[in-house]
């Protein structure tokens, strides 16, 4: 099987890539430039050239291959940035939507469970949890546009689409080269971080996800059938503790209470006033979302696409090991 991936240079798109690889298909990765060739070491993987505005690079990575994983996004966690966020996340989605039901080719879009209900400490959510007024996320340019994205893909089945649609959650892992999720653990093992986000995530391993995403090529539907990728709930302070011990770097004292979130949240957005540029790191949007438990149940993937999940020691090991070689061990990282 050949398979059209975008994404390849993020964290589930690479492993994505070698996955396939490992299983014997042929892959083929829609690339915006020459990449840094560390990324694809081992691989046999095929460049197309383009991005998500280009529509004959899509179009031809569509026809060529037998069927199309969409992982590629941009994640912004703030206000601003919305126009820019959806024109990757709703409007490249769409091509690629629209180039796989012309060519009749199955489509696996990776969408995120920040698109879904919020779940709690007591009542993890899943695909079937209703949005409501106190379990919606917070309408950030990344959620509102990755929900668009969403939007796409469905109204593209209504009209003939064979799709599945992926949900992960907070991943980590190897192949990490950015580094994206992974700046968690660069970021706790460099400074000591007192105080930890009082809500928490569903941590889930990039290799666990990405065989999910593929098994959704056979066995995940055709009728825009919904799947959570997710692993283990923690909260933010149990994570960063146990970051901590693995970079060798002091745990927190205790989650952040109230005030401190609201100063933080303050003092983020009046940087990005005085600045003029919004922080990626410290805004009222990142802070409001970091109180909230993003805790999910992923028992219909489990059932459906025989998704497994490691635990969560093997996952920080295993990310923590090649963060640190790869990222902490010298200056220059690979883009």
């Amino acid at each position: 099987m050949r398979v059209f991936v975008t994404g390849g240079t993020g964290l589930l798109g690479n492993t994505v890539l070698r996955q396939l690889e490992a299983a014997g298909h042929e892959t083929v990765a829609l690339v915006r430039d020459v990449p840094d060739l560390r990324l694809f070491d081992g691989l046999s993987t095929h460049f197309l050239r383009g991005d998500l505005s280009d529509v004959d690079a899509i179009q031809r990575g569509v026809a060529e291959s037998d069927a199309v994983i969409h992982s590629a996004g941009l994640i912004h966690l703030g206000w601003t940035r919305l126009r820019e966020s959806m024109q990757v996340n709703r409007d490249g989605t769409a091509a690629i939507a629209q180039a796989c039901r012309r060519y009749d080719r199955k489509l696996v879009h990776v969408g995120t469970v920040d698109t879904l209900a919020i779940g709690s400490r007591a009542h993890p959510a899943n695909e079937a949890t209703p949005i409501t007024a106190e379990n919606r996320q917070v309408p950030c340019s990344y959620v509102q546009s990755k929900r668009a994205g969403v939007g796409e893909v469905l109204a593209q089945v209504e009209q003939g689409l064979r799709a599945t649609i992926v949900h992960p959650g907070f991943m980590l892992g190897p192949w990490d080269w950015k580094p994206s999720s992974g700046r968690m653990l660069i970021e706790v093992g460099r400074s000591w971080r007192p105080l930890a986000p009082p809500g928490g995530c569903s941590l889930c391993d990039s290799r666990d996800v990405a065989a999910g995403t593929i098994a959704a090529i056979e066995r995940g539907g055709d009728q825009g059938r919904q799947f959570i990728l997710a692993g283990e709930n923690v909260t933010y302070f149990q994570l960063w503790t146990e970051i901590a011990k693995r970079m060798k770097s002091r745990a927190p004292l205790m989650p952040t209470g109230p005030a401190g979130l609201w100063i933080a949240g303050k003092l983020g957005d009046a940087f990005s006033l005085v600045s003029g540029k919004e922080s990626g790191d410290l805004n009222s949007a990142i802070v409001e979302m970091s109180r909230m438990f993003h805790w999910y149940d992923s028992s219909r993937a489990k059932t459906e696409l025989d998704y497994t999940t490691r635990h969560l020691g093997e996952t920080l090991d295993d990310a923590t090991m090649w963060i640190q070689s790869h990222h902490m061990s010298r200056q220059r990282i690979p883009a």
